[in-house]
């Protein structure tokens, strides 16, 4: 677990892909105990450890999770988030580059419980929600493109969803419509950076996730200059 910032009320950590956040129906170890662990190892707490989820990340998306460890920070960071307080800002590598280099993106999305899926619409329609983020394309390869995203709402596999609607799924994400898995099971999305107001001190917390070691990362990296 590679821990990114840390203080008393919050931790961030980078989440590898595969990795779930918070405890589901498979059963496998969350993310959230992980981070539990080591608080306890590491500052000697006894008993139960706190540690609340601000928001997750899908299981094959890497990249910045942030934990509260005081019920203070939880409560402060859960209203920063609803109100878009939170600066969310993801890379993700596609196949097919949109049309235009930077733009918005605003459609309506449809959660389907059953197949754990969204489905996008260019206008409104029943139990939909509004989604919306800004995205620039900001590296190309030969076959490849790396796109930045500003997410503006936080709905439900909503850069996946959204991009796949325009006609360019994240490679690797053969839910969304993508021709093939990549060989690790991952997507390629990472949780890139996270920009905030400290929910106790109120100073400026900004927080860049690693890269993947992978070989496209570093090369589309390389030729965007960033």
């Amino acid at each position: 677990m590679k821990v990114v910032y840390e203080d008393n009320h919050i931790i961030i950590v980078h989440k590898e892909s595969g990795e779930i956040v918070q405890g589901d129906k498979t059963g496998d170890k969350p993310l959230s105990d992980t981070v539990k662990d080591y608080i306890k190892t590491k500052y000697n707490k006894p008993g139960n450890v706190f540690l609340g989820v601000v928001h997750r990340l899908d299981r094959p998306v890497a990249g910045l999770v942030v934990f509260s460890r005081t019920s203070k920070a939880l409560s402060r960071l859960n209203e920063m988030f609803q109100k878009g307080e939170v600066q969310k800002t993801y890379w993700a590598i596609t196949a097919r580059c949109p049309e235009m280099e930077e733009g918005d993106l605003v459609h309506w999305l449809v959660r389907n419980e059953r197949q754990n899926k969204s489905y996008a619409y260019d206008r409104e329609v029943p139990n939909a929600k509004k989604a919306h983020l800004h995205y620039r394309v900001i590296a190309h390869s030969e076959r490849y493109h790396l796109i930045e995203v500003r997410l503006f709402t936080g709905r439900h596999h909503q850069i996946r969803c959204q991009l796949a609607h325009i006609g360019c799924p994240i490679k690797g994400d053969l839910k969304y419509g993508a021709p093939r898995s990549n060989p690790d099971g991952s997507i390629s999305l990472l949780s890139r950076y996270l920009q905030f107001t400290h929910p106790v001190s109120k100073k400026n917390v900004t927080v860049t996730a690693q890269l993947p070691d992978d070989e496209l990362w570093q090369a589309l990296v390389r030729s965007s200059n960033k």
